[in-house]
């Protein structure tokens, strides 16, 4: 009998042993302007990379996930929405998710409340108009989540979140308007920690060859292959839409093919299938509150040296 390291994986679709979905956060320069308001047009270098995702990134990935007939999920601020329709036509088009990932990429827990909301119904404007519907998923930027933004997304009629790390399967999130379906990522997920070296965010990273990222990528996906978890990436399209990068992940998605039995699926349908095992009673899933607890644990002494 082999160890099982998840207790209790949620059955997957078609008897999958995992379920995957390859998702973006499509930033744009709306970090430029978050980081350096009126001065951002100053910061042309900066801004050229960053529109990469959007202009060549994007359209590179949306080719990719066509080859290989998959449909994932782009989180897009809404002024990213806006600024580049053509991106998001093509995602749309190609069956993609849109799911909402803030206004300007603002940390919602540095907003008060009521600016915490204002920036998530403007950001869902954004994507209803420029989709036809309500985004059904949300992942907070930056992982600024805050201690109001579960019961906003319920209030909001949101199906689910992906912007929390409690679990290598879905749970839920209970608030005091209720609950909400959770879809967790890692770290080690992350393009971010993988590539990322640039001055304007002063971000200085050693870039790792592509190769070793999708090591660590690869790694994650075995692991949720063999014990039936989740594998949810947090990729960005200016950086994994990078001409060698985009080429490793043409080879990883070959790599799950080859090993198959993988459930490709948008963001939306995992949470819908999650939803129906939980309605019905066939899998449940652990349940977290959120907030734990509000301020903090007082310590019992303050150092002092």
């Amino acid at each position: 009998m082999s160890l099982q390291l998840i207790n209790k994986p949620p059955p997957w679709p078609g008897g999958a042993r995992c379920a995957v979905c390859m998702c973006f956060d499509f930033d744009a320069e709306s970090l430029l302007h978050l980081f350096y308001g009126a001065d951002a047009g100053r910061h042309v270098s900066a801004a050229s990379e960053l529109r990469f995702g959007a202009t060549v990134g994007v359209p590179r990935i949306v080719n990719i996930w066509k080859h290989f007939g998959i449909r994932q999920t782009m989180y897009v601020p809404g002024w990213c929405v806006e600024e580049y329709p053509h991106a998001i036509s093509l995602l749309v088009e190609n069956g993609h998710e849109i799911g909402h990932h803030g206004w300007l990429h603002e940390r919602v827990n540095q907003h008060s409340p009521v600016d915490e909301r204002r920036i998530l119904e403007k950001g869902m404007r954004a994507i209803e108009k420029a989709t036809g519907r309500a985004p059904a998923g949300y992942r907070n930027p930056s992982g600024a989540f805050s201690e109001y933004t579960l019961d906003l997304l319920v209030e909001h009629g949101f199906s689910y979140d992906a912007s929390l790390y409690g679990d290598d399967v879905p749970y839920m999130l209970k608030g005091k308007a209720g609950s909400l379906i959770e879809l967790p990522s890692t770290h080690a997920l992350d393009d971010w920690p993988q590539y990322v070296h640039t001055r304007a965010f002063r971000m200085a990273q050693t870039i790792r060859a592509p190769a070793e990222a999708m090591a660590v990528f690869r790694a994650e996906f075995d692991a949720a292959w063999q014990y039936g978890g989740l594998w949810s990436a947090i990729w960005h399209p200016f950086v994994s839409g990078r001409l060698s990068r985009a080429a490793e992940i043409v080879k990883l998605l070959d790599y799950m093919h080859e090993k198959g039995d993988v459930w490709f699926a948008p963001m939306e349908d995992i949470a819908a299938h999650i939803s129906t095992l939980v309605a019905s009673g066939t899998w449940i899933p652990h349940e977290e509150q959120i907030p734990r607890w509000i301020g903090g644990v007082p310590p019992l002494s303050i150092p002092v040296r």
